[in-house]
């Protein structure tokens, strides 16, 4: 019969062993990755509250074990626990997720010191909320009010109760950014380039020249034909001397994403 009391208390110290596994270790000291953590206790708090207060968002980790049954959240660990702590396995497929299930065309939200990354989602296709002026609590209400996939290097953001759905971008050059939300969320056959504006994240709609050629250059009604509108703000696109840039680092950004290895899943 175990020494142990059931649960901690500030009277009955006890210890639990955690184990991390995979890129959550990313959010770990050094002389704590891959190996058991022993935790001592000496209050009774949620596996999501000690996880995150050990440095891991909730939203990074998919899936809790504990002495082999598998927990959730609200899970009080007790004395002697050995709990397992999981991120998303993109390869394999599993009956319980932590993670709400990704939608098939997922919508982000970026914090501020994301712009470049948010510029590059909305060439893609994807939809982008990005205002640099936002505040950290209407970043998560947005990720909550709108099922967004909130985007950010601010692991404290992320550890925010209403955070709908969140990812730490671990990359700082926006191109290798741009490369890892793309394969974290499995989006390189949903990109749809030129289909959002840049301005405003609204959908282009294609626009005959005739109804907004007062809004044109002489130079580019001389030599462009082919015109979109975003029909929100109402900026205008045409394929002009920049476009064949954009496509080769479209196509770019696409190879890379195709060549670049997939993560270890395990320890």
């Amino acid at each position: 019969m175990s020494n142990f009391p059931d649960t901690p208390d500030k009277n009955t110290p006890c210890q639990v062993t955690l184990r991390f596994y995979a890129e959550l270790n990313d959010f770990l000291p050094a002389d704590k990755r891959q190996q058991d953590w022993l935790i001592d206790l000496d209050r009774r708090t949620s596996i999501k509250d000690l996880v995150e207060s050990l440095g891991v968002p909730h939203t990074e980790v998919d899936l809790l074990v504990a002495n082999g049954d598998i927990i959730d959240f609200s899970y009080v660990p007790k004395c002697g626990d050995r709990i397992s702590v999981y991120p998303e396995f993109r390869s394999l497929s599993l009956g319980h997720h932590l993670k709400p299930d990704l939608d098939p065309n997922p919508k982000f939200v970026l914090d501020a010191h994301l712009g470049k990354l948010a510029g590059y989602l909305r060439m893609l296709g994807f939809d982008t909320i990005y205002d640099p002026d936002s505040s950290d609590l209407d970043l998560a209400f947005a990720s909550k009010a709108d099922g967004r996939i909130l985007l950010t290097r601010d692991i404290g953001l992320l550890k925010r109760k209403i955070v709908f759905r969140g990812y730490y971008v671990r990359e700082t050059e926006p191109k290798r950014q741009i490369i890892e939300v793309i394969k974290q969320f499995k989006l390189l056959d949903k990109i749809n380039p030129f289909g959002r504006c840049a301005h405003c994240n609204d959908l282009l709609i294609d626009v005959p020249k005739r109804e907004i050629i007062h809004l044109l250059l002489p130079k580019t009604i001389l030599y462009y034909d082919e015109f979109r509108r975003c029909r929100g703000c109402g900026k205008i696109y045409w394929k002009g001397s920049h476009h064949e840039a954009i496509l080769r680092l479209i196509e770019s950004i696409q190879e890379e994403v195709s060549l670049e290895p997939k993560r270890l899943q395990t320890s």
